[in-house]
């Protein structure tokens, strides 16, 4: 698979000759036990040393995947069972309007209990959203159920949620989620990319905010791993601090 990352290597020069450096994290959504596919993107992990937040769903986690989960995972709570409660029609969310935040918020603490009593202490207290939907009222109870984080999409507008909730976003997402379900076209990708970085450097964006990469290992084809290969490689080759959310900060 042949893609043209002169764009993304020249915006990558220019954060380096104006003294900049770009945090960034990878996520991972709706893990629930070992597959070939989690194989798969741990071996990615391992080779571009980039760590993974394994947003796991709760309810079905397998007690085979605390048992077998490499170390570059950093293990984070993916809702609790990953069940719309939004009428028809609405959009998909877990955790959306319409629904009493109290009864929300249980399921989230369910969600950080359940996660702790498999994976002890590499669990990291961050909130993920199932559709990346979450209303201001059970955002607003996160911290008072134990979490210190939450995560959706797109560039963040407030360092903090709220007080004690540190918003963590993702920014780039290669499925094409409304169409074949494959990869967006690549050079439309590295296209985004690149805007997104410029904003950061121009300031109309967040520049303490890790940029994002989201993927959903048990969907991915071929050509959409092959990109991820291939942009994790050339992302880390740019002025970049790798961040992960585990209680200590910054790698």
């Amino acid at each position: 698979m042949r893609i043209d990352w002169t764009p993304l290597r020249t915006e990558l020069a220019q954060w380096r000759a104006e003294g900049l450096e770009l945090p960034f994290w990878w996520r991972d959504d709706d893990a629930i036990a070992p597959t070939e596919a989690l194989d798969q993107l741990a071996s990615l992990s391992t080779t571009t040393e980039v760590p993974v937040h394994l947003a796991i769903i709760p309810k079905e986690a397998s007690e085979a995947l605390a048992r077998d989960l490499p170390e570059c995972f950093v293990p984070v709570v993916h809702g609790w069972a990953h069940v719309s409660h939004t009428p028809e029609g609405a959009k998909n969310a877990e955790f959306a309007a319409g629904r009493p935040a109290n009864a929300a918020l249980v399921d989230a603490s369910q969600g950080l209990g359940r996660l702790r009593a498999l994976f002890g202490d590499r669990v990291a207290p961050m909130f993920v959203p199932p559709w990346n939907r979450i209303v201001p009222d059970v955002v607003a109870g996160l911290a008072e159920v134990g979490f210190d984080a939450v995560s959706t999409y797109n560039p963040r507008t407030a360092t903090m949620a709220v007080p004690g909730v540190a918003q963590i976003n993702t920014h780039v997402d290669p499925i094409f989620w409304r169409g074949h379900g494959g990869l967006v076209d690549a050079e439309t990708l590295v296209s985004q990319i690149v805007s997104l970085l410029k904003d950061r450097r121009a300031g109309l964006t967040d520049n303490q905010e890790p940029l994002g990469y989201l993927t959903h290992h048990l969907v991915h084809d071929a050509v959409i791993w092959e990109f991820s290969r291939q942009f994790l490689q050339e992302i880390c080759d740019g002025p970049v601090r790798l961040y992960r959310h585990d209680g200590k900060g910054n790698l």
